[in-house]
């Protein structure tokens, strides 16, 4: 898959394909794509699939994109602010926040994840369902803000804010652990609970979360006054 990322903030991804190639992506994605390539709206893996979607984040539809002919042009758009990452998925499967899918090689295969550690389901930031991309080639994902990328070694730990996880890879350890101390739990900033990962495995840490930024824009929207 040969692409390029254009932008800044608002980022998009532009893919050259080859004849017969073909890739999917979530529902809206699409920004332009040239004639030389055939759209196909449908529900990738029946009724279940979609409803598997539909739980992680994303439309219970997905939009398939294949060339026609050699160097077919498709590009997709970022939802809101950020980055998109590429993942190649043939390394290792990829944990996901839910609705970080921009698009993916069709030989990806998006699942649903499913925490098992009621502590990270309920205080991890991300809920008990993350989505999760496993198979062979090259995904995209949408990332909050700027991202960073860590290496972790073989029991070394990362406490991060909860929601700043954008992705990691599976052999990565995900859990909460509390804050300590009385004042830092509530006078701190950072709530009762951190999110905590283990290695070894990379993660990928996102510096401003869609919850973050949505909470500091609305205390600028004027209340009504009914």
């Amino acid at each position: 898959m040969n692409y390029r990322i254009l932008g800044s903030v608002m980022p998009m991804v532009e893919i050259k394909l080859q004849n017969g190639e073909n890739l999917f992506a979530q529902t809206g994605a699409m920004q332009w794509m040239d004639e030389k390539i055939k759209m196909d709206t449908k529900m990738k893996g029946g009724v279940f699939g979609a409803i598997k979607r539909s739980v992680s984040g994303e439309d219970m539809y997905i939009v398939n994109f294949t060339a026609l002919e050699d160097d077919a042009v498709v590009a997709f758009g970022h939802t809101y602010p950020g980055n998109i990452i590429p993942m190649d998925i043939s390394q290792g499967t990829i944990i996901c926040q839910k609705r970080s899918f921009l698009c993916a090689h069709s030989t990806v295969n998006y699942d649903l994840y499913i925490q098992r550690k009621l502590g990270a389901g309920f205080f991890g930031g991300e809920g008990f369902v993350m989505q999760k991309l496993s198979g062979e080639g090259t995904a995209f994902i949408e990332i909050d803000g700027e991202c960073i990328e860590k290496e972790l070694g073989a029991g070394e730990k990362i406490k991060v804010e909860t929601g700043s996880v954008g992705a990691f890879e599976e052999g990565v350890d995900f859990n909460v652990e509390r804050i300590k101390g009385f004042r830092n739990m509530f006078m701190g900033g950072e709530g009762i609970f951190l999110t905590t990962l283990t290695g070894p495995g990379k993660i990928w840490l996102q510096t401003m979360p869609i919850q973050s930024l949505s909470g500091e824009i609305s205390q600028f929207i004027p209340k009504s006054s009914n």
